[in-house]
């Protein structure tokens, strides 16, 4: 059977960083050393007996620096990709988990290719002793060289789990099993060189989806407004003042927020500002409740906060109205 073409776009992050030795497990940033694509293939001779890869140039970033220029790019190039190379069977993008899985979920509602395209990190440096990295690149390059893949949106895959980007979350700082999909799980696994699925998600994704970024120079001002107990709405008063377009709510589970602001919401909506409401649970859908909507505030379903915001920005680059808004909550 013939091999399969997979593309390898290198970001940086974890994945291609090199510590000052292979203990140096934790603080490897300050070595400053982050390989390319193509030195991280060749520092991992194993993953051409997975697939044939293109080696795709980028420039490597630290994740947390990642956002709407990189983003817009990265699906442009996995477009490019696909229109030069109608042999090409997926895509696979090496990322920094700090924001793997928001550049996961933005590219899954934006990037318009009909091959898998999957996003991969490390937890550990590929320089460290017992690193994820390797495996981890080679679980995602089999994921992305899959027919099985096809279909199900941008796919996230690290510790041999295949989860969705509009459901997965990094939840622990250092171990290795950090993404997770709390309220439903993973979609399937690789096993050796076995890539199994046991469900999909039922949610929309591209290249079905209704935005089209390839003309916008940024995404509206979206903020996120944190809910802790005696919070008084002066973060949501200075995002507004700040020009914020949108709001994210991440109040208190399922969908409460303080008396101060409760009154900063109502606020900035009467001032034509979107705020939607999540919650800082971690799980579980927001409570599109009587309070909530008498104040303005549309439903960000089971989102997190950082994914509520991205869609809340997508959303706002083709409606202002609050009914289209909570229509593209209801189906992304």
């Amino acid at each position: 059977m013939a091999r399969k073409k997979v593309a390898f776009i290198g970001t940086g992050g974890t994945i291609s960083s090199i510590g000052k030795g292979p203990l140096d497990i934790l603080d490897y940033t300050a070595n400053n050393t982050m390989l390319h694509a193509e030195e991280i293939l060749a520092a991992v001779p194993s993953v051409n007996e997975v697939a044939d890869l293109l080696v795709v140039k980028f420039r490597n970033i630290p994740s947390p620096a990642i956002y709407f220029p990189e983003w817009k790019e990265l699906g442009a190039l996995c477009e490019q990709l696909v229109r030069e190379n109608p042999d090409l069977s997926g895509i696979v993008i090496g990322h920094g988990t700090a924001t793997l899985e928001e550049t996961a979920y933005f590219l899954n509602l934006t990037v318009r290719v009909p091959v898998p395209v999957v996003v991969v990190g490390s937890q550990r440096p590929l320089s460290g002793l017992s690193t994820d990295a390797a495996m981890n690149l080679v679980a995602a390059i089999r994921t992305a060289a899959s027919p099985a893949s096809r279909g199900r949106g941008v796919l996230v895959v690290l510790n041999d789990e295949i989860q969705a980007a509009r459901e997965v979350t990094k939840t622990s700082t250092f171990r290795l099993q950090t993404f997770r999909t709390p309220d439903f799980g993973v979609l399937g696994s690789v096993d050796g060189d076995h890539v199994r699925y046991y469900r999909r998600t039922e949610r929309r994704n591209a290249p079905e989806a209704e935005f089209d970024i390839r003309r916008l120079d940024a995404l509206p001002r979206v903020d996120i407004a944190y809910a802790y107990a005696g919070s008084d709405g002066s973060a949501i008063r200075a995002f507004t003042a700040a020009g914020a377009k949108g709001i994210v709510a991440a109040a208190f589970a399922p969908g409460m927020v303080t008396p101060g602001d409760a009154e900063a919401i109502r606020e900035a909506v009467q001032a034509g500002v979107a705020v939607a409401l999540s919650t800082r649970a971690g799980s579980g859908v927001a409570l599109d409740g009587s309070k909530a909507k008498a104040l303005g505030m549309l439903p960000a379903d089971n989102l997190n906060p950082q994914k509520a915001r991205l869609l809340l920005a997508l959303a706002l680059t083709v409606t202002n109205e609050p009914d289209e808004i909570r229509r593209i909550f209801a189906i992304y």
